[in-house]
């Protein structure tokens, strides 16, 4: 896979897939929740993204941890869905998880057929990953890490963010702004290479 940036970005936006594409690969966008999940997936996706987002209500805040999250207002119910044509023959189709706990149980279904998952992580709330970790370890999922650097304040290399993470030694980290389409297309790419590797 070509690592320049340029050969991932989006094409105009069509709903149609080409009729060239033969192979389709399904990625999960997962971390916990307001990580930036759905930001990613519509940074990236040649469609309009398919969101399941509802407006937070007052129900939510015993249960959800707001900490660290600014003005957030909306939650992902279910899943957002986004597509990406990566060459001629070669579709990924991104599905982004929900990241509060009691939506876990959609995982089962999200993560059957998947290749590997991106995993998004705020450096602010690295406790809050280590539920997401444990997940995608029980289905067996290979993944990358992308640390969604939209917080200046909360600066942390990728050797710390590894180490505090107790990662393989293997599983790529890298940063990203997931609001930007070439640094989230780098996430992406090192997480295709890290299967590539892994396959051969």
């Amino acid at each position: 896979m070509d690592s320049n940036p340029s050969s991932a970005e989006v094409a105009p936006r069509s709903i149609y897939v080409p009729s060239a594409v033969t192979n389709a690969a399904k990625i999960l966008v997962v971390g916990h929740f307001a990580v930036g999940k759905t930001t990613l997936i519509g940074s990236l996706s040649e469609i309009t993204p398919l969101r399941t987002e509802e407006r937070m209500t007052r129900a939510s805040v015993d249960v959800d941890d707001l900490r660290g999250t600014g003005d957030k207002s909306t939650t992902t119910v279910a899943l957002d869905f986004g597509r990406l044509t990566l060459s001629e023959d070669l579709v990924l189709y991104l599905f982004g998880t929900p990241g509060q706990q009691r939506f876990m149980q959609l995982w089962e279904d999200m993560a059957r057929g998947a290749l590997g998952a991106l995993l998004l992580v705020d450096p602010s709330r690295l406790e809050q990953t280590f539920p997401v970790i444990d997940l995608l370890e029980s289905y067996g999922l290979e993944y990358a890490v992308a640390v969604n650097a939209f917080d200046a304040s909360h600066s942390y290399s990728t050797e710390e963010v590894r180490e505090a993470l107790d990662l393989l030694p293997d599983t790529p980290v890298v940063v990203c702004d997931a609001r930007d389409q070439r640094s989230s297309a780098q996430a992406l790419i090192a997480l295709v290479r890290h299967l590539l590797e892994h396959a051969a």
